[in-house]
């Protein structure tokens, strides 16, 4: 499997990660929008010169079976993040993508990123989170953003870049495990309740509907989270606590689709 790391010349962390990554890589006698390209075993980097959220269909000018986007991440809370996720909308799509439309992503990748992101950020002073699926850009490959939060000074903290560059180059040098697949519904964006999940259990999470979307939540976003996710999805988990006044809407939704689901609180 071939990868592909995308830096934006517009974003100080993505910047950052880049710089850290560098000592790794070899330039290659190519370039993508007039930047250097770099190689380092299967994973390739490239550079853009315009937002990540909004650069659609990237797959179409480079070939690559899975990208990563190496990203800031934002947030009034101001809170030390370094955060993973998966990429669409579950609505409008204010923030680049497609209005309803999910990006294709691998469970079992994200956790591997996850834990490996926890065992080498543990003593960093940065939270470690899934955040849920958000933003642009669209492509029809597999992708997720690993991201530095959430305010100019962790942007530009080079300890956090060379966690997530090390994060990179030691994840896609191990073995992908199997585990149990499921998509999240429900509970706050960094995802407190499927973190927990995720570490405690040998389940793997892509797609995650957050409690601020769900009264847009349709069976056919629901069906889109399924679609989505590279593998076979085994069931839904419920952030049963954060589902709010949608709770059982959403149970009936997943009745009606004849999906099997479990709650945050038993796992």
């Amino acid at each position: 499997m071939e990868f592909a790391v995308i830096a934006s010349t517009k974003d100080e962390a993505s910047m950052n990660i880049k710089e850290n990554l560098l000592p790794h890589f070899r330039v290659l006698d190519e370039t993508y929008e007039n930047e250097n390209v770099y190689a380092y075993e299967k994973i390739k980097l490239y550079t853009i010169n315009s937002d990540l959220i909004t650069h659609e269909n990237i797959h179409e000018s480079i070939n690559a079976d899975f990208f990563i986007f190496i990203s800031k991440h934002k947030s009034q809370s101001a809170i030390p993040t370094l955060s993973i996720h998966c990429i669409g909308n579950w609505n409008e799509n204010e923030l680049g993508g497609l209005k309803n439309r999910l990006v294709f992503s691998s469970a079992l990748m994200l956790r591997k990123f996850f834990l490996v992101l926890n065992e080498l950020g543990k003593d960093s002073g940065y939270e470690i989170v899934y955040e849920a699926t958000h933003h642009g850009p669209y492509l029809e490959r597999p992708a997720f953003f690993i991201e530095i939060g959430s305010t100019i000074k962790e942007w530009n903290d080079k300890k956090a870049g060379n966690i997530i560059a090390k994060t990179i180059i030691t994840s896609l040098s191990k073995e992908t495990k199997k585990a149990d697949v499921a998509i999240g519904i429900g509970g706050l964006h960094t995802c407190p309740e499927f973190n927990k999940v995720v570490l405690r259990n040998n389940i793997a999470l892509s797609h995650i509907c957050p409690k601020y979307v769900l009264q847009q939540l349709t069976k056919d976003g629901i069906k889109e989270a399924i679609q989505k996710t590279v593998e076979k999805v085994d069931y839904t988990i419920l952030d049963w606590k954060g589902l709010g006044k949608e709770k059982q809407r959403v149970i009936e939704m997943l009745k009606e689709l004849n999906i099997d689901y479990k709650k945050t609180t038993s796992l």
